[in-house]
């Protein structure tokens, strides 16, 4: 594995990053979704080898390809799998030419001052230190409401994270989710904006991040933090929209590309042949790819 390469890869390349981490609290609603109810399966060991098959049948179709999919971002129990005989990481990088990424976070905290942090990371550092083959991480925590002081609490904590993942010689994706729904989600976005540009100027060299923000209310909004010289590239997820309404929205904003997740894999089910199944996604990732670039 280059790294060089991985990063090179992720500050030029053209497409866009595969959200493929759904963990313990999203999976069943993901796997509803695909058309793989609760009922199919009797164990939560079931329920992680339903999504195993479905990441891995979107790993190998064919439009998956780092033509328009530059990376991609896994849940840490997909790490022990393996495709074609590989481990999944190995294989999106050896075999795909994708970036791996690793998905760190253990969920959030119950909401208070209009955000929800991030859980405690505990053994933080052995799981970093056995991520072979993995590029990056990426945490989540979500802002409800445009309150100055939890929206300053996440960054705080997302960049302490975010300096332990590079200390290990990893590249974090520091992901600050506004709910979509908020009713103050412009006024908590240009907050956002500002901690976010604080924080990364106490970065010395050496600790560069990427950055995974709710498309804004206001188009090009986060310029600034895509040309920060701490800053590979600054991604963008779904929250919630659908396929046409996210890519409709990226593509008003020229310096961001796309991390989605569900917007990747709407329209998906178990049930399609495996030529429904490539031409449903091979739709939906040249509709994330065209509002990327």
């Amino acid at each position: 594995m280059s790294k060089a390469e991985q990063r090179a890869q992720m500050i030029n390349g053209t497409g866009f990053i595969a959200a493929l981490d759904q963990s313990g609290g999203s999976t069943p609603k993901a796997l509803a979704l695909y058309g793989v109810e609760a009922s199919d399966y009797s164990s939560e060991e079931e329920m992680f080898g339903e999504i195993q098959k479905m990441r891995a049948r979107i790993i190998l179709a064919d439009d998956f390809t780092k033509d328009k999919v530059i990376g991609a971002i896994l849940f840490e129990r997909t790490l022990g799998e393996e495709i074609e005989g590989r481990k999944v990481a190995d294989y999106l990088w050896s075999v795909k030419g994708i970036v791996p990424f690793l998905k760190i976070d253990k969920g959030l905290e119950e909401q208070a001052n209009g955000v929800q942090m991030m859980k405690p990371i505990p053994g933080l550092a052995e799981t970093l230190a056995k991520a072979d083959g993995v590029f990056g991480t990426k945490e989540r925590s979500v802002i409800h409401e445009a309150n100055a002081d939890g929206i300053a609490a996440v960054v705080a904590q997302q960049f302490d994270v975010a300096r332990e993942v590079t200390d290990a010689g990893m590249v974090p994706i520091v992901e600050p989710e506004v709910n979509i729904h908020s009713a103050t989600k412009a006024e908590a976005e240009d907050i956002l904006k500002a901690e976010i540009l604080k924080n990364l100027d106490q970065l010395a060299e050496g600790q560069d991040v990427m950055l995974k923000l709710t498309i804004p209310t206001k188009a090009n909004l986060y310029d600034a933090l895509a040309d920060h010289p701490r800053v590979l590239r600054v991604v963008a997820l779904s929250g919630g929209y659908s396929t046409e309404e996210a890519c409709d929205l990226l593509g008003r904003n020229g310096k961001m590309i796309a991390s989605f997740s569900r917007a990747l894999t709407e329209g998906l089910s178990k049930q399609q042949s495996d030529a429904e199944f490539n031409a449903a996604l091979g739709a939906n990732i040249d509709k994330i790819y065209k509002a990327s670039v």
